[in-house]
C-alpha cells in the first residue's frame, strides 16, 4: 500500500515502532517520470522507502515529493468518501494489539467490535490522519514479537457499487462475496462518518496467488462501502498522487503482458506502463516492471511485475526472476529478509 507523507524518515521510524514495518527492501530517491496522467503531466521528484513486516501481510510504500511541497487534504476524509479510505492490517491476536495501541496512547478510534462476517476488528488514527483497521486473521509467516503483520486489505469509498466491483471482481480477481449488506453499522461508530447508511461488500479471492512473494504477502482482501444518500467527495480532487494519504494500492503479479490485455478487455486500460517504456524499470537495488489501473471511484491501483531483488546486499545476492521463472519464492529464501532489519 501507498502511503503518502510529508516527511518520509519521520514516517517510517513511527510505523517502524509501532507497526512493526522494519524490513527495509529498498530506500531510493529518482523522478516520477511515468505518472504524468496522475502527477498535472509533470514529473516529479520523490524519495520512496519500501517497507515489510515479517509476520506477513503486504507492505508499505512510503512516498514523500521532494521538489513540491505534499499538500494535504483541506477537510476531514469521512467513511464512504472515494478512494482508498482506511489501510487494514491483520493480527492473530486483536487483544493483544488493542492494548499494546492503549499503553502507547495511540489514537484509538472505539473498542473492539465485530465485522459482518463475525471477525473482531478494531479502528486506530495514525499521526499522518491516516485511519487503520486492525482485523484478526491467523495466518503468521514468521512469527515474532509484533502484535500485528503487514497489510491485508483495504476499505474504498466507491461512487457506484457495480462499476468498481468490475475492477476488483473482474481484473484483480476477489472473486468471493463474504457480505453484500446495507444500513448502519455499529462497528464504524467510532470512524468519522461511520453514523451514515452504507452498502457494503467484502471480498476474498479463493485462488493461490503465484507472485515472487505470495507466501509471505498471504491472503488479502477488500470491503467496498457505498455511502447511501450522502455526498461523498473525491479523497484526491485537486490534489495529485504522492500528495499525504494512501495514494495507492500495489499487488505482485507475474506476467504483466496478460493483464495489460485483461485490463483493456475490461476496459481500464494501463494508465502508466513501464514494460512499454523500457525492458525494465530500476528501483534502486531491485528492478522490475510497474503499470497502473484507476478504479471508478478513483484509486489507483499498481502492479509490480518483479526482476531482480537484493537476497543478502552486502554479500552481493541478488535473485534475477528472468533467469529463474516465474514461481514464487520458498518459504526459506524469503525468511532471509530479516537481516534487512532496521531498528
Amino acid at each position: 500500500m501507498g502511503v503518502g507523507v510529508v516527511d518520509v524518515h519521520e514516517a517510517w521510524k513511527w510505523y517502524r515502532e509501532h507497526f512493526s514495518m522494519d524490513i527495509l527492501m529498498f530506500d531510493e530517491e529518482a523522478v516520477a517520470e511515468l505518472m504524468l496522467a496522475h502527477t498535472d503531466g509533470k514529473p516529479r521528484a520523490r524519495h520512496a522507502i519500501l517497507a515489510l513486516n515479517m509476520e506477513g501481510g503486504g507492505g508499505f510504500e512510503i512516498w514523500q515529493h521532494t521538489e513540491k511541497k505534499p499538500e494535504e487534504i483541506a477537510s476531514e476524509i469521512v467513511l464512504g468518501d472515494l478512494g482508498i479510505n482506511i489501510g487494514v492490517l491483520k493480527t492473530d491476536d486483536v487483544e493483544a494489539a488493542y492494548k499494546k495501541y492503549k499503553a502507547s496512547n495511540l489514537h484509538l478510534l472505539g473498542e473492539i467490535s465485530i465485522t459482518p462476517a463475525n471477525v473482531k476488528h478494531f479502528f486506530l488514527k495514525d499521526p499522518y490522519n491516516n485511519i487503520w483497521e486492525v482485523k484478526e486473521h491467523p495466518s503468521v509467516f514468521k512469527k515474532e514479537n509484533a502484535v500485528n503483520g503487514g497489510v491485508f486489505g483495504t476499505i474504498i469509498g466507491v461512487q457506484n457499487m457495480e462499476e468498481s466491483l468490475v475492477v476488483y471482481r473482474d481484473i484483480l480477481g476477489f472473486d468471493d462475496q463474504v457480505y453484500d449488506e446495507s444500513g448502519v453499522f455499529t462497528d464504524f461508530a467510532g470512524i468519522p462518518g461511520g453514523h451514515h447508511e452504507f452498502r457494503r461488500v467484502l471480498l476474498r479471492h479463493t485462488d493461490i496467488k503465484n507472485g515472487a512473494f505470495s507466501s509471505l504477502f498471504g491472503k488479502s482482501e477488500i470491503e467496498l462501502v457505498q455511502m447511501i444518500g450522502g455526498n461523498p467527495k473525491g479523497i484526491y480532487e485537486g490534489r495529485i498522487w504522492g500528495d499525504p494519504g494512501f495514494i495507492h494500492l500495489c499487488y505482485d503479479i507475474n506476467d504483466m503482458d496478460a493483464l495489460r490485455e485483461k485490463a483493456e478487455k475490461h476496459g481500464f486500460p494501463f494508465t502508466a506502463d513501464s514494460a512499454r517504456a523500457m525492458d525494465t524499470f530500476d528501483m534502486g537495488d531491485a528492478a522490475g516492471n510497474f503499470a497502473y489501473i484507476q478504479a471508478p471511484e478513483g484509486t489507483l491501483i499498481e502492479f509490480v511485475e518483479t526482476h531482480k531483488i537484493p537476497l543478502i546486499k552486502k554479500l552481493g545476492w541478488y535473485i534475477d526472476f528472468r533467469k529463474r521463472g516465474n514461481h514464487p519464492l520458498p518459504d526459506w529464501m524469503l525468511k532471509l529478509f530479516r537481516f534487512k532489519r532496521v531498528k
